[in-house]
C-alpha cells in the first residue's frame, strides 16, 4: 500500500511553520510527523501540500493509495485502522477526515459514497495549532521514546554522568557525556547519535536530544523539551522544541517555545512565557489576521525559519515571529513580526530578499547544505505571500 500525508485544514493555524515545509515535516517529540508514520507504517510516505512547497515535497501516486491527514500524530489504535483501510472507507474526527482509501487518478472525492468511520478518542493526538507542538511534547517524546528504543539495548551511561532513573535514559552510538545530570524520574532522556552533552549540563525528562545536536556547558534543560538534528542549545530552557539547524548558544531564556530551523538566538536574550497579570495569553493567528485566545497561562515565542535576533533581545508573552526575520536593538519588538522584517522596538523596514538570501547561503554552506533555486523559491512566494503584513 502506498500513503500519503495531506496538510489538511489546520495548515494555516501551524504558521509560520508551514509556510516552509508541510505539516509532516513539523517535528514534534523526537521524530518529525512523517517519520513518526513511517516508522510505523514500515513504508516511506510522500505529500499533497501547497504548490509552491510541491517541487520540493512531491507527491507519489500508486495505484492504490491510503490519504493520510498529517495533523494526527500516529497511535497504535489508529495506525492499525489505517493500515486496514479497505476501498472506499474513510476515518473521520468529527467532520474532519483523519485518512481515507483511494485509486490512481480519482481527483472527486465524494465523501457520502464512503463507508465514514468515527475515531474513537483514544485513537486521536492531534496538531490543531502551534502552541500544540511545545504543549503536547511531553507526550510526544514519550511516545517516539518507546517506539524507537522498543527491543533495542541503550549504549552504557558514562559512569562520569549522574543519573536518576537510568533506565528510562537511551543513548545511541556516537554520543558523548561528560560529567553532566540527567534526571529521568519525570520522563524518559533520549540522546541521540553523535549528540553531545557538554559538562555541567543539568537535565530533566521527558527531553530529546536529535542526532548531532548539542547541549552546552552549564545548561539548564527542563521538562518537555526537543533539541532537533544539528541544533546548540545553552542557557536555561523548559518545555521547548527547536526543530532543526537552529542555536540557542548562551546563556539566557527560552521557555514554552517553538523555533524552526536556521534560527540564531543571540547571547543572553529572553522570552517571557507568562504575563504579569497572569491572564491566558494571546497569539498572532494567520487564519484571522488577529489575536487568538491559547487557552494557556505560559506561552513564549514562535520563530519562524531563518529568522535570528541579536543579543539582549527581549520577546514580550507570546510572540510571533515570521520567516526571515533579522530582530535587534533594545526594547521589546511588537509580538507579531512578518516575514522578512529587519529591525526591533525603534521600527522595521523590509528585509530584501537578495540580502536574506545572501544570509541563508552562508548559514547553510556551514552545515554543508545548499541553498538552491529550489528553497530561493519557497522563500520568494513566502516573500510575496506575506507583504500584505508589512504595513510598519
Amino acid at each position: 500500500m502506498n500513503y500519503i500525508l495531506f496538510d489538511g485544514p489546520v495548515r494555516r493555524q501551524l504558521l509560520p511553520f508551514t509556510f516552509t515545509r508541510p505539516v509532516a515535516d513539523l517535528r514534534i517529540g523526537i521524530l518529525t510527523i512523517r517519520e513518526k508514520w513511517e516508522k510505523h507504517l514500515g513504508n516511506t510516505t510522500s505529500t499533497v501540500t501547497e504548490d509552491y512547497l510541491s517541487e520540493k515535497y512531491p507527491m507519489v501516486e500508486f495505484e492504490e493509495n491510503v490519504m493520510i491527514n498529517a495533523a494526527y500524530l500516529p497511535t497504535g489504535v489508529l495506525v492499525e485502522l489505517v493500515q486496514n483501510l479497505e476501498a472506499n472507507q474513510a476515518l473521520f474526527d468529527g467532520e474532519e477526515v483523519v485518512a481515507f482509501y483511494t485509486v490512481e487518478g480519482q481527483e472527486d472525492i465524494d465523501f457520502s459514497d464512503y463507508e465514514q468511520i468515527e475515531l474513537p478518542e483514544e485513537a486521536l493526538f492531534k496538531i490543531a495549532h502551534t502552541w500544540d507542538l511545545f504543549s503536547k511534547n511531553h507526550e510526544a517524546i514519550q511516545m517516539d521514546f518507546d517506539l524507537i528504543t522498543e527491543d533495542r539495548k541503550s549504549v552504557p551511561i558514562p559512569s562520569n554522568v549522574q543519573t536518576l532513573n537510568s533506565e528510562n535514559i537511551f543513548i545511541e552510538p556516537g554520543a558523548k557525556l561528560n560529567f553532566c545530570t540527567l534526571n529521568a524520574s519525570e520522563g524518559p532522556i533520549y540522546i541521540g547519535k553523535d549528540a553531545e552533552v557538554m559538562e555541567g549540563a543539568l537535565i530533566r525528562g521527558p527531553f530529546a536530544l536529535c542526532e548531532h545536536a548539542t547541549v552546552k556547558m552549564g545548561a539548564k534543560i527542563y521538562t518537555g523539551t526537543t533539541i532537533g538534528p544539528y541544533c546548540k542549545v545553552g542557557g536555561e530552557v523548559t518545555n521547548s522544541v527547536l526543530m532543526a539547524y537552529s542555536n540557542k548558544g548562551h546563556d539566557g531564556y527560552l521557555g514554552n517555545s517553538v523555533l524552526g530551523e536556521w534560527c540564531n538566538i543571540g547571547a543572553d536574550s529572553n522570552n517571557s512565557n507568562l504575563k504579569n497579570n497572569y491572564e491566558e495569553v494571546r497569539l498572532w493567528d494567520y487564519e484571522t489576521e488577529g489575536f487568538a485566545k491559547t487557552g494557556l497561562q505560559f506561552c513564549g515565542l514562535m520563530m519562524g525559519d531563518h529568522s535570528k535576533c541579536g543579543i539582549n533581545t527581549m520577546f514580550n508573552t507570546g510572540t510571533v515571529i515570521g520567516v526571515s526575520v533579522n530582530i535587534f536593538g533594545t526594547g521589546f519588538p511588537r509580538n507579531f513580526v512578518p516575514s522578512f522584517s529587519w529591525g526591533g522596538a525603534a521600527g522595521f523596514t523590509t528585509y530584501k530578499t537578495d540580502k536574506a538570501f545572501q544570509t541563508a547561503k552562508l548559514v547553510m554552506e556551514r552545515r554543508n547544505i545548499p541553498f538552491d533555486a529550489q528553497e530561493a523559491a519557497i522563500l520568494e512566494h513566502v516573500f510575496e505571500e506575506t507583504a500584505k503584513y508589512r504595513r510598519y
